[in-house]
């Protein structure tokens, strides 16, 4: 079985985790976690709960995040399909405070993300019927939902028209984010 890698990003505590894909005439495997590993680059790994969304293409979810004390920290895969993955550093005493990256997660690359408490996370599907599964490290609390408008921190999206949901639009910008870490 091959090696998994682990890669920093511009954003602290963020990474990519290059996991292998293994393919034979069954079809692929890919290990998304070990705990060893994980440990390792001080990743969390005492996850609470687990969901997954599935959406057509040109669907924007996002910028979500829960809030302090209901923060988590999130690791995010693409079992089925293609997406653009977007996150914003939304940590006031970060160098990277209000910087974002965006990644392309999917089946055949196998890679996920890693996201620590204070980002907003989001995506673009790039194909119909994507998979996008999420292991967060607290269980979602209503009240600490919250988000980012996903067209007000410079992040090209490269779609005219995303099938979006009211609550994701109706977000304030990131300009009048109020930090909270």
């Amino acid at each position: 079985m091959g090696s998994v890698e682990i890669v920093e990003t511009e954003l602290e505590g963020v990474y990519i985790i290059k996991n292998h894909v293994f393919n034979d005439l069954r079809g692929t495997f890919t290990k998304i976690y070990n705990e060893d590993l994980f440990n390792k680059f001080s990743i969390c790994t005492d996850f609470k709960e687990s969901y997954y969304t599935v959406s057509k293409k040109d669907v924007i979810r996002g910028m979500h995040f829960q809030k302090p004390p209901c923060d988590h920290n999130k690791l995010v895969y693409v079992p089925k399909g293609k997406i653009t993955d977007v996150i914003l550093d939304l940590r006031q005493s970060s160098r990277t405070y209000k910087k974002f990256i965006s990644i392309e997660l999917s089946d055949s690359n196998g890679y996920s993300v890693y996201i620590p408490k204070g980002l907003a996370h989001g995506f673009k599907s790039l194909m119909d019927d994507t998979i996008v599964v999420y292991q967060v490290s607290t269980v979602y609390n209503l009240e600490g939902d919250s988000g980012v408008r996903w067209d007000s921190f410079g992040m090209r999206w490269d779609i005219l028209n995303p099938i979006m949901s009211d609550r994701d639009k109706s977000f304030n910008t990131a300009d009048k984010f109020n930090p909270l870490w």
